[in-house]
């Protein structure tokens, strides 16, 4: 009889693609992945995986075995989500990722209090920029994502999903105290043409937004600096180095030698959470929702919003 959590193993590496990326996922070594799937080619009877370069490549079994796990997985977990609605209980175990802010900004207070609520619940939590997040959602790495539309640019979001709102999240233009518009009660993001920008990493859905609104207004953007955390960001500001983006959630404390300023046209980030829809009746789902939705209204509040 074939395993299952040999299966979840077997999964995982069809998933990701390497014995590395499977063991990463699973919180494993790379020689247990190994032995696992050892151990399964021999309850198959069959090869499932061939040397391929460095690495290995699923074979034609291999392939054929890994569609029904992701089967066999999809069912369990439903299984487990029923069974787990049925008694109403908050137990097991909770996969949770937030971008960098959110993680700062809502973790600490949102997850202590569902530790605090639900002791029998067992939190596992990671910072993953939100197109990771998501990603992780749909494999079944993670149970929840915490991620962000700007308002002028959604992000794509797969089928299959659910989200709830946690909060709506204002942002101001940093800039070094000595800038000539830091007195300013409010700034335009045109005013900054001739700005060096402290941005988010090639590629990242922020920075694609900040380009994006900033060409929409006939800015070409210079860009000086890049940093995936705020505070990273507001470091380089305090130095001199240019301006950046500093959104309330997560930027507290704010560094000496930083003033923020509004923008004359609000600019605000949707911060919402996301979960697979086969997963909605898990009361650890709705629980850890309405923690984050506490802790996002709390500090709404905290800022007047």
């Amino acid at each position: 009889m074939l395993n299952l959590e040999r299966l979840r193993v077997l999964d995982a590496l069809a998933r990701h693609g390497s014995v590395s990326g499977a063991a990463e996922a699973l919180h494993v070594t790379t020689s247990a992945v190994s032995q696992q799937m050892a151990k399964l080619e021999r309850e198959a009877g069959q090869q499932l995986l061939a040397k391929h370069g460095r690495g290995v490549r699923l074979t034609d079994a291999g392939r054929l075995l890994a569609e029904h796990a992701a089967r066999i997985l999809s069912q369990v977990e439903l299984a487990q989500s029923d069974l787990e609605a049925q008694r109403g209980q908050v137990v097991g175990e909770l996969r949770i990722s937030a971008f960098p802010t959110a993680a700062r900004g809502l973790f600490p207070h949102a997850l202590a209090a569902l530790r605090a609520d639900h002791p029998q619940l067992r939190l596992r939590s990671q910072e993953l920029e939100p197109e990771a997040g998501v990603a992780g959602v749909v494999r079944g790495d993670l149970d929840l994502a915490v991620v962000l539309d700007w308002y002028n640019k959604p992000m794509p979001m797969p089928d299959g999903l659910v989200k709830a709102s946690i909060m709506d999240d204002p942002a101001d233009i940093a800039m070094p105290v000595g800038h000539p518009l830091a007195d300013r009660a409010e700034v335009g993001l045109e005013d900054f043409a001739d700005d060096e920008w402290i941005t988010w990493g090639e590629g990242e859905f922020c920075h694609e937004w900040l380009l994006f609104t900033l060409r929409a207004k006939g800015v070409e953007p210079q860009v000086g600096h890049r940093a995936a955390e705020t505070h990273t960001q507001l470091g380089l500001v305090a130095a001199g180095l240019g301006v950046c983006v500093a959104p309330l959630l997560g930027r507290d404390p704010m560094p000496q030698g930083v003033v923020t300023v509004p923008v004359r046209q609000q600019v605000r980030r949707h911060v919402y959470v996301v979960w697979r829809a086969d997963a909605d009746r898990r009361p650890s789902i709705r629980a850890a929702v309405r923690a984050l939705q506490k802790a996002g209204a709390d500090l709404g509040q905290f800022a007047g919003a």
